[in-house]
């Protein structure tokens, strides 16, 4: 009896002890809409630090409200092998408090993809095309060096469940713009032949969509360069070009998840005017979204330089607007803006007002054309976070057609990314 009893009292020991240490675990986070406004699939980043995260490195994050569960993820974003950041997407109305309770799983959940980072290269020209998550590109491994293109969709891609971009590693850093007719993450192969070349089987028109968007030698929309003095300087080289500007480029998959994607790219010594620059650059998609958040931050700058970001205007025919909206100004286009004037597409870049110094139109000739490029000031190591969007008629929001609803649509997302959510954790 007496052994019993120990047992007994040994087991409510042991659930009592397991009960508590799933209590500690959990958390309930408030989270509060500051604005006026409502937030759709409000990007949502709480810390590691501001949680307990006592024995659960190796469980997945439970969002819940009331019975919805909210698709959560886990981010390390400086790849010391431990997670920084639970990431999520919300909406809000306007002054809203929404309590949330944070669990944890051994398990994963499995949550519907609605974001993805693809990225494949081959070593030789007769080798297939493999998946990467990162490459370092040396100032004479650029395409016309090598004599093949080494890249899947010369170099990565990344989207969500409304639009899709891409980024030329193979020395240009241009940005281009997959149009999506289709929510759905694009298939695996797209870029690359049954036999594992590359090839370019994206300016066809397919279920999911294709490429739409003419780049040239500018630097697509949302691509950057660097005046010095007077001289306009572009990251990189033109598709021509033997040996590169930026004496090595480091590129990784920083994070691929349901509902976020981040991709880092390094240039270490990109000699611009006679100086040598360093700079960090990382893009961040999340659902619900026609566009993506691009962070640079610059070192090595002497006082003379302004960092401008790049528009393409190639084959507009129409008003560039500058719209103040919150926190942001707006770039915004709206025309055939696609290959051949074929379809409407509307193209933004959302700049903060803090560091908006003006803009130029690019020279007709040189290495950066094509573009308005938009002046915004920068110090040392100090980040400057910008958003590049487009609205292609044929998307899945066909209202994209209409001038003034494009409009419309890209100065309402530049006061709801001007909105600010409190975020409270009861641990």
């Amino acid at each position: 009896m007496k052994s019993k009893l120990c047992l007994s009292i040994a087991l409510s020991a042991m659930i009592f002890i397991s009960c508590k240490a799933q209590k500690s675990q959990s958390a309930k986070i408030v989270l509060t809409n500051n604005s006026d406004l409502e937030l759709p699939q409000k990007a949502i980043s709480i810390k590691r630090n501001t949680l307990n995260t006592k024995g659960i490195e190796k469980s997945f994050p439970i969002v819940l409200q009331n019975s919805d569960t909210i698709p959560a993820q886990l981010n390390d974003l400086d790849g010391d092998g431990k997670w920084d950041e639970l990431f999520f997407v919300a909406d809000f109305s306007a002054k809203e408090k929404k309590t949330v309770e944070l669990k944890w799983s051994n398990t994963d959940p499995k949550y519907t993809v609605k974001t993805s980072a693809r990225f494949g290269k081959r070593e030789a020209e007769n080798l297939p095309v493999q998946p990467a998550t990162e490459e370092v590109l040396l100032a004479n491994q650029v395409y016309k060096k090598l004599g093949f293109q080494k890249y899947q969709t010369d170099g990565p891609t990344w989207e969500n469940d409304k639009v899709g971009f891409r980024h030329y590693l193979d020395g240009r850093n241009c940005k281009d713009v997959f149009g999506k007719r289709t929510p759905g993450i694009t298939p695996e192969n797209v870029g690359i032949s049954s036999k594992g070349a590359v090839e370019d089987n994206y300016h066809q028109m397919h279920e999911w969509g294709r490429d739409i968007f003419p780049v040239g030698t500018s630097a697509g929309l949302g691509g950057y360069g660097l005046i010095v003095g007077d001289e306009i300087n572009r990251l990189g080289i033109l598709i021509n070009d033997t040996i590169n500007n930026v004496e090595k480029t480091t590129f990784k998959i920083v994070s691929e998840g349901p509902v976020n994607s981040v991709l880092s790219y390094k240039y270490q010594n990109w000699q611009a005017s006679g100086n040598k620059y360093q700079v960090q650059e990382t893009a961040s998609i999340w659902p619900g979204m026609y566009g993506y958040k691009n962070t640079v931050s610059l070192n090595g700058l002497k006082g003379n330089e302004t960092l401008v970001i790049a528009f393409s205007n190639i084959n507009n025919q129409n008003p560039l607007q500058v719209i103040d909206a919150g926190d942001y100004v707006c770039f915004i286009l709206h025309d055939k803006l696609t290959y051949e004037r074929q379809w409407i597409l509307g193209t933004a870049v959302i700049i903060p007002k803090d560091a908006y110094k003006g803009y130029i139109e690019a020279p007709k000739t040189g290495k950066l054309t094509n573009s308005y490029l938009i002046k915004v000031s920068t110090k040392n190591n100090q980040p400057i976070s910008y958003y590049p969007i487009a609205g292609w008629e044929l998307s899945a929001n066909k209202n994209f057609k209409d001038s003034a609803y494009f409009s419309n649509y890209v100065t309402s997302l530049a006061k709801q990314l001007s909105a600010k959510i409190t975020v409270t954790v009861n641990k």
